[in-house]
């Protein structure tokens, strides 16, 4: 046989037999259109090779506009290329046009006995459809014509029994067909995904239209699971389908993390699944495909994950501002030992913090801009027709709106006590500006005008210690303060990105 094949004479036997058989046989593309056809085909039919090659066989053979036989014909045609499996019609009423004894093209009534079997190639894939039918028209005639007589005698001429059980047959695959479609429709339409694999391969067999929908792509089946999502290759999911066909033990995920390319060059995207590989068995027991069904749950974890780093956050924060309450309480009762003095200046610096809390709520902690903290921290204090500001808009985040928050409240505190604030003519310029576009940088200058004559102080106070420790502790920043006759003043520089400034 080995020789044949290598020869070629092989396929011209089982060509030469295939035309030669006494009994009729076609072959079908996947598509439906005749591919070949032996010589008792075209006898039985009496039509030529040419006029039918390459025709649907739905348009060369119509039935005469019977619609419901049709419909049994395309739907054997349709489960052998869905299941690769054979499919039977015992008893197909089918009319064909038939030329009669003046030669005129009549459509002319007959019975059918039909099997339709897929032909694969080497790789398994279908190729074709091979029709044999056998023409059970004389059958049906004689029993019609034997009319109410004996039946038993009957059974015996034309084994009118084994015809009884064939009709009885179609009518149980036409019900089960019937409850089969029913029961994909209802697949097709659930809300979360479904998928049937087959084979050791893992074929797609079925696929609805929400397992669609996450893998963002059409058109997978009939193809093996690791041809049709190549992106799963090295996320362990073949080895686990793997696994459950090997063992016949159901798998379930829950949460897990699948990278999918859901858009054609698009990136990988993160998506969790709630899912189950259950095995689906044969007739044996043995576990034969893979049952994959489960729900997209991207939105509830991902929500999860926010609202945790939402707790992580609110308690990060929480301990910080209770560390800097505590010490803002400690540094202020040590300066100013009599409970009046420190009641006023504590609860001036927690407004102060309060005040910039509020700014970081409106914008859910994302950040806040330097004007706003500034108008915050100076309003009480004449505003603007006292205090000028002057400077492009810059995004604080909230650890740098924290602290520049206290070291104005501070500033603008002193200026009121001692500066230029403390008189009706006293008069506060705020300038800063963006340096370093490439590693931005703010500085900022603080100059007072219009106050009292100033000289240095006695001795640092908490305030001052403040502004110097959250200026070069906390922001990683420099200060340069001057204390001239004409007013204080103050140069303020520091990172706005600090992790990409440490680089």
């Amino acid at each position: 046989m080995k020789e044949l094949a290598k020869s070629g004479e092989l396929a011209f036997d089982l060509a030469t037999a295939f035309d030669a058989s006494p009994n009729p046989y076609m072959l079908l593309t996947p598509d439906l259109r005749f591919a070949g056809m032996n010589q008792a085909y075209l006898d039985v039919t009496q039509r030529t090779r040419d006029d039918l090659l390459g025709r649907h066989v739905l348009e060369a053979f119509d039935a005469g506009g019977d619609e419901t036989n049709m419909a049994l014909l395309r739907g054997s045609f349709e489960r052998v290329l869905r299941t690769g499996e054979i499919d039977r019609i015992p008893s197909l009423h089918y009319a064909i046009p038939l030329p009669d004894q003046t030669g005129a093209i009549r459509y002319i009534d007959k019975y059918w006995s039909c099997t339709h079997s897929p032909v694969k190639d080497v790789d398994g894939r279908l190729r074709f459809i091979l029709q044999h039918t056998t023409d059970i028209t004389e059958l049906h005639m004689l029993r019609r014509a034997t009319g109410a007589g004996d039946a038993s005698a009957l059974d015996a001429l034309i084994s009118d029994r084994v015809l009884r059980q064939a009709e009885g047959m179609q009518e149980r695959n036409l019900a089960l067909e019937s409850e089969r479609d029913r029961l994909v429709g209802m697949f097709m339409q659930a809300p979360g995904f479904i998928a049937v694999l087959s084979g050791p391969h893992h074929v797609f067999q079925l696929v609805n239209g929400a397992y669609s929908r996450l893998i963002g792509r059409d058109g997978v089946e009939g193809l093996p699971v690791r041809e049709a999502l190549p992106d799963l290759a090295g996320q362990g999911f073949f080895e686990l389908l793997d696994g459950v066909l090997e063992t016949g033990e159901p798998y379930e995920g829950r949460n897990q993390r699948v990278r999918l390319q859901r858009r054609p060059d698009g990136p990988l995207e993160d998506v969790y699944l709630n899912f189950i590989y259950q095995p689906i068995r044969d007739g044996s027991g043995r576990p034969a495909g893979i049952l994959v069904q489960g729900h997209d749950v991207t939105e509830s974890v991902l929500a999860a994950e926010r609202q945790k780093l939402m707790i992580d956050e609110l308690n990060h924060r929480v301990k910080n501002t209770l560390a800097t309450v505590q010490s803002i309480a400690m540094q202020t009762a040590r300066h100013h030992p009599e409970p009046q003095g420190f009641a006023e200046a504590f609860q001036s610096r927690l407004m102060s913090l309060s005040h910039t809390h509020d700014l970081l709520t409106r914008s859910h902690w994302e950040g806040a801009d330097l004007r706003a903290v500034l108008q915050h921290e100076t309003d009480a204090h004449g505003g603007a027709l006292r205090i000028v500001l002057n400077g492009p808009p810059v995004s604080l985040d909230p650890a740098q709106a924290l602290s520049l928050g206290m070291v104005f409240h501070e500033l603008a505190t002193n200026a009121g006590k001692y500066g230029a604030l403390s008189t009706p003519e006293g008069r506060v310029f705020v300038d800063w500006a963006i340096a370093d576009q490439r590693a931005p940088r703010l500085t900022l200058n603080w100059r007072e005008a219009g106050g009292p004559q100033v000289s240095p102080p006695q001795r640092r106070g908490f305030g001052s210690r403040l502004i110097e420790r959250n200026i070069r502790h906390d922001l990683a920043g420099e200060i340069e303060a001057a204390y001239a006759p004409e007013g204080f003043k103050a140069d303020i520089s520091m990172p706005l990105d600090r992790e990409r400034d440490a680089q």
